[in-house]
């Protein structure tokens, strides 16, 4: 379960990326397939996020701020994207991207017992 959340969510970061690059190339259809693509990809990381906090047989305080944080992730695709589309400014949910990003990064690698690296 742990692999098909980190592959789902490294594939949305990928398409995230490629999303951008065609809006910035004014290429607005490819840019819409990529976006829609990334939505589905959104419900497999919420679904695979809610079956690893259920496989837990203690939900730490720790879990749950893991879970808002990628949720707020995800609203952040859609805010970039959506803003990118508009040719709006984008630099303060860049701003809080990296920081969800590292914040997310470092409970799921490093803080949480059930990370990648502790499975047992």
């Amino acid at each position: 379960m742990i692999h098909g959340h980190v592959t789902a969510w490294a594939l949305a970061l990928i398409l995230f990326i490629v999303a951008l690059i065609l809006q910035s190339g004014g290429k607005t259809k490819g840019a819409k397939i990529v976006q829609m693509i990334l939505r589905v990809l959104y419900l497999v990381i919420i679904a695979t996020g809610v079956g690893l906090l259920f496989m837990l047989t203690k939900i730490s305080v720790m879990y749950i701020l893991k879970a808002v944080v990628g949720l707020w992730i995800i609203g952040l695709f859609e805010m970039i994207l959506g803003r990118a589309m508009n040719k709006r400014r984008t630099s303060v949910f860049w701003i809080q991207f990296v920081i969800a990003w590292a914040l997310v990064l470092y409970l799921g690698f490093v803080e949480l017992p059930m990370s990648i690296f502790h499975v047992k």
